[in-house]
């Protein structure tokens, strides 16, 4: 049957920001997605979100949308100390699950979620939606083609200023903190460049004294002959960089996470010229996209044409993975 006269039909658990503002919209602009309906543990904020955004049903519980039938795919926006128990229970029931980063909070516990999903039938998805925009395409082409020759070094930062006390970034037992709210973001680009998992990490954490979440966490990463560094916080002034240096030139990737859906993205392609005060750059600009809107697509083309999801969810495990030795290697030396 064509796909646009058959669009998957999504549920939605939870009425976060991020949901409501960005995902949702972005699943509705999909052609191969329709949003059926949304949950809250709050029957009056499911029904004044499924009005807002022109949603035909509501539910009172996250069950509630679990147990309806109609529903094929579930995202999931919750804290993340809730993604595992309801991922596990969507699978149970069916569902196919795009489940926000990090998948889990713990690499044990992601592994539960995937083996749960396989044994279920259906497919997992951690919504790491940065990957599948243009501009990310773009960048890995420029690789491929070895515009900067032999990738060799990798720098991100990631960073916002956040104190409120009870915004969940800052709640330790909810899964707080830099590395895991934004850092996640950080691993998971240096590891997608590189194409492997790094033989060695260092990590350093600075931990806030209240909230006890880590607000600034960086790492070294070494791949082999190959290095990448990190630092993500939560209490500084807001900025996104990658930069990406090869034998004979680097890339600059301006906005790479919070990618714009409303205006073109820039790559710096620098190679030549007279570094470092006069090399030779070419920009490349990428259209407007909305990585939601290409994220649902992609998550919504795998269930229709019954093929692997673009980012299998044993890369979410991997992440994980790495993310612990970085804790594990700062609290060592600590």
């Amino acid at each position: 049957m064509d796909e646009k006269t058959n669009p998957v039909r999504w549920g939605v658990l939870g009425v976060a920001g991020i949901a409501v503002s960005k995902v949702i919209p972005g699943i509705q602009r999909s052609a191969l997605s329709r949003v059926e309906a949304i949950a809250s543990r709050s029957a009056s904020r499911a029904e004044e979100a499924a009005a807002r955004l022109s949603i035909p049903r509501w539910h009172g519980s996250y069950q509630d949308l679990l147990d309806d039938t109609a529903i094929e795919a579930v995202y999931i926006p919750l804290p993340n100390h809730l993604h595992a128990e309801w991922a596990m229970k969507a699978a149970a029931a069916g569902k196919h699950v795009l489940c926000e980063k990090p998948l889990a909070m713990s690499s044990a516990e992601a592994k539960e979620m995937v083996q749960v999903a396989e044994d279920a039938g259906v497919r997992l998805m951690e919504a790491f939606m940065y990957r599948l925009h243009p501009l990310w395409v773009e960048v890995r082409r420029l690789l491929a083609e070895e515009a900067i020759g032999d990738l060799h070094a990798v720098q991100v930062f990631f960073s916002y200023f956040n104190v409120n006390p009870d915004d969940i970034r800052n709640i330790a037992r909810f899964g707080g903190g830099a590395l895991m709210d934004i850092g996640c973001y950080a691993v998971n680009a240096i590891r997608m460049l590189f194409g492997n998992e790094p033989t060695r990490v260092t990590g350093a954490i600075k931990r806030d004294l209240g909230f006890g979440t880590d607000v600034m966490t960086s790492a070294l990463l070494e791949f082999g002959e190959r290095q990448a560094t990190l630092t993500c916080s939560t209490q500084l002034e807001t900025d996104q960089r990658v930069h990406i240096h090869g034998t004979t030139g680097r890339i600059l990737v301006e906005i790479p996470f919070n990618i714009p859906s409303d205006r073109a993205t820039r790559i710096l392609v620098a190679s030549g010229g007279e570094p470092p005060v006069a090399s030779d750059i070419v920009v490349h600009e990428v259209a407007a996209a909305d990585q939601y809107e290409v994220q649902a697509d992609a998550f919504s083309r795998s269930l229709r044409e019954g093929i692997s999801v673009p980012t299998p969810p044993t890369d979410a495990i991997a992440n994980l993975e790495v993310m612990e030795r970085i804790v594990a290697d700062a609290e060592r030396s600590g």
